[in-house]
């Protein structure tokens, strides 16, 4: 197709139009050249779509974290076609995913969203990631690029990072993903090295669209363009969300007054129509597009990814378990499983499997509550009815929620005119499953009135407290009230709020939540372990909140909230069978490991969470994950931590020492090693061969049941990872992979990238720490 040929049918504004949403979500329309509406959509774990609703549910996969646990590549891909799949599903061209930022410090609060500490890992996960997405036909903006590791300030922090770190580390998973062949990248909101990253040409035409030959097209992180001239002399190709913003009329002046050259206009214009033609969305001669990819099982996807995911972290032989025995099952996020983190994460699926539910399909199971570690109260439990309301109070929509979550950012429920919309009500019908004083909650910024059977019970207007701007839809505040309630009477909830608008854009986002009548956290307390007592085995399932792991902003630190850690061991005391899983995005601290049985660590495991569990507990699947990210004992032992600014930077002095290569310098060592996991079988590592960038390593699986292994290779000059592969063996079975390390293992950047040459040792085992062969190579 040639698309000078169309550029040159269109007129400066039109092209510019191009350049700017035109709405949340979306690009223009151009019906004149072919070119259809071109929708994009969060997240790295599920499709989105163009409402952030219930009403739409998404496939929730495993978070980034735990796809990265998987170490499989292949794996990894299948999962990109399944998001594929989801995305013309719901009519979407561009993802925006995945995240390629690194774990520089455990206190990112992001992290659960980024794949890994180690560029070389974040790397391959995300080529496989992008390379799945994209054979689906659709794009990918591998984000955000570049030096967006945490989250404190994160609209205006500099970042102050040497030029061989940026290349070695914060680049590189990025220049990976662009051999791969992705479509998209988005900027991100901070800057590095003094300047915004929508407005750095260094690095944008410099390094991605120069050096690298990129020839996709760079979004922005959504309001980071703040300038006309600065950002389309930047290298940023289009500005969302729209329709307004810092282009338009502004920048159309500015290159009819020579400020800005229209052929600078003219590649970006280029660069969205090549998307366009690559996601099928531009087609003067072929209206049928681009096909469909092949239908993949979704929910047998991300229940078999779980799994492979899982990583255990230490088993005295506890597991598997082994017959019918009686479970003690506790924590609150045993019954209501945190599936995903908060922000362009978080998607809606039409079911999740708790562990709770998972288990109980298997054997005797007796729940106990313990200790709820979350702020907020849950959703109340659906059917809910949100209602679209008019100034006069006719309802122009409703829409059915499976909870009391309403989400719906810039694009509202179809035939919702946002110019007539004045509130939003959410009404449910609740049965009381016991008597009591039951609290309800509104979380969320505005007015809110609540009723219970007609009476106003909560009357509020609902500020925020500074801090980052989309805390407001991420992390709302909170208010209860305590309503008395008689067990299997019916009550009718409503909560009302008016619909509100953020730069012109139809925003709703709050909470009604609920909670029963429960005794106080001691006698919770006192419960577990009277459950853990009396049951063959305790399971407790301990997690972080959404107050603690999120998009908007860092952790404190990295304890388990609440009371959780006070619980484990008072279980673990009640029954020395005590196995632990955690479920977190990112590392916490466990000052109970010497007393457990077994720690598995399930991430945050998608919508079949309890289902995968059920697999790995009763060893139908091997836990087949290997850590992407070290895990310190304490958070002061980590050798970077640092992600608050001072004078709005923050400085990356560690230079390329981050994850496990700064843990070994500073002689210390960490609770887990990057690359630890355990499986169900037990592994010997027989022998290597290597010669120049081919190693060759064979591997017998010692153990007594069919299992998996993942060959880690160490090399280079700070002994860093620079190859892997998932083997499988039957017991007894020996088996031989060959890797290939790539030319990057053996160099460092020295205002270019130098080959260190002569000796290298090559190292192969099981972690960063446990190495078990090595052969040396002359490069």
């Amino acid at each position: 197709m040639d698309l000078d040929d169309l550029i040159s049918r269109l007129d400066l504004p039109t092209k510019i139009s191009l350049l700017t949403g035109a709405d949340m979500w979306s690009l223009p329309p151009l019906p004149e050249i072919g070119l259809d509406r071109l929708v994009m959509s969060d997240g790295p774990i599920g499709v989105r779509g163009e409402q952030w609703s219930a009403g739409d549910p998404s496939i929730a996969l495993p978070s980034p974290t735990a796809l990265a646990a998987t170490w499989d590549v292949e794996l990894v891909r299948r999962a990109g076609r399944l998001l594929a799949q989801e995305a013309r599903r719901k009519g979407v061209h561009v993802l925006l995913a995945p995240t390629l930022n690194l774990h520089r410090s455990p206190l990112g609060g992001r992290h659960f969203e980024c794949f890994s500490e180690d560029a070389f890992l974040t790397g391959e996960i995300g080529a496989a990631y992008v390379e799945g997405v994209q054979e689906g036909g659709v794009a990918t903006t591998p984000k955000h690029f570049v030096a967006n590791d945490f989250e404190t300030d994160r609209f205006t922090v500099d970042v102050v990072v040497g030029e061989q770190a940026l290349r070695e580390l914060y680049l590189r998973p990025f220049e990976r993903v662009v051999r791969a062949g992705a479509w998209g990248v988005m900027t991100a909101y901070n800057s590095v090295n003094g300047t915004t990253m929508t407005e750095h040409s260094e690095l944008v035409n410099g390094v991605l669209k120069g050096e690298w030959g990129f020839d996709g097209f760079v979004v922005s992180d959504w309001t980071a363009v703040r300038s006309t001239e600065a950002a389309a002399l930047g290298g940023t190709d289009v500005a969302m969300p729209g329709p307004s913003g810092p282009w338009g009329e502004l920048l159309e002046a500015a290159v009819r007054e020579g400020r800005v050259p229209e052929s600078a206009v003219d590649d970006r214009v280029r660069r969205i129509l090549r998307l366009a033609e690559r996601v099928g969305a531009l087609h003067p001669d072929d209206p049928a597009g681009t096909s469909s990819p092949a239908a993949i099982d979704g929910v047998a996807l991300v229940r078999e990814i779980g799994a492979r995911a899982f990583t255990l972290l230490t088993n005295d032989g506890v597991l598997p378990l082994r017959g019918d025995p009686t479970l003690a099952v506790i924590g609150a996020a045993a019954r209501e499983a945190r599936v995903m983190g908060g922000g362009s994460a978080q998607v809606f699926p039409e079911r999740v499997v708790s562990p709770l539910q998972g288990l109980s399909e298997r054997t005797g199971v007796r729940y106990a509550l313990g200790t709820d570690p979350r702020i907020r109260l849950a959703p109340i439990p659906g059917p809910v009815t949100a209602e679209f309301l008019d100034e006069a109070g006719v309802v122009l929509r409703e829409e059915r929620l499976a909870g009391g979550e309403a989400r719906w950012l810039g694009q509202l429920p179809p035939g919702v005119d946002a110019r007539r919309l004045k509130s939003v009500r959410l009404r449910a019908a609740y049965t009381a499953g016991s008597s009591g004083r039951h609290e309800l909650s509104v979380a969320g910024v505005g007015a809110f009135t609540l009723t219970v059977n007609g009476a106003v019970v909560l009357d509020e207007s609902i500020g925020l407290d500074g801090g980052d701007p989309a805390a407001a839809f991420l992390s709302p505040p909170e208010r209860r009230v305590a309503v008395a309630m008689a067990a299997g009477e019916t009550y009718e909830v409503v909560v009302t709020h008016p619909a509100g608008m953020l730069g012109g854009m139809a925003v709703v986002s709050f909470t009604l939540g609920h909670a029963d009548p429960a005794p106080g956290e001691d006698e919770q307390l006192a419960e577990a372990v009277r459950a853990a007592r009396e049951c063959d085995v305790a399971v407790v399932v301990a997690a972080t909140t959404p107050e603690v792991e999120s998009e908007g902003f860092d952790r404190a630190d990295l304890r388990l909230p609440g009371r959780q850690d006070e619980l484990i061991s008072a279980v673990a005391a009640a029954n020395p069978r005590t196995v632990v899983v955690v479920n977190a995005g990112s590392p916490v601290e466990m000052p109970w490991l010497p007393e457990v049985a077994a720690v598995l660590l399930t991430w945050f495991p998608g919508q079949e969470a309890g289902a995968a569990l059920a697999d790995v507990l009763f060893g139908d699947a091997e836990p087949g994950g290997r850590l992407p990210t070290t895990w310190p004992e304490r958070l002061a032992d980590a050798p970077v931590s640092a992600v608050t600014p001072v004078d709005g930077k923050v400085f990356y002095d560690e230079g390329v020492f981050v994850g496990y290569p700064a843990w070994r310098r500073a002689e210390r060592a960490p609770a887990f090693w990057f690359g630890h996991g355990l499986g169900y079988t037990t592994w010997s590592y027989d022998s290597i061969a290597a010669e120049g960038s081919t190693v060759t390593v064979a591997v017998t699986n010692t153990g007594t049941r069919p299992g998996r292994e993942v060959v880690q290779v160490y090399a280079g000059p700070r002994r860093t990872l620079a190859a892997f592969d998932v083997v499988e063996a039957e017991p007894g079975q020996t088996v031989v992979t060959t890797l290939f390390l790539p030319e990057r293992a053996f160099q460092v950047w020295e205002d270019g990238w130098r080959t260190v040459e002569g000796e290298h040792v090559v190292e192969v085992g099981r972690s960063a720490a446990d190495l078990r062969l090595s052969a040396t190579v002359k490069i």
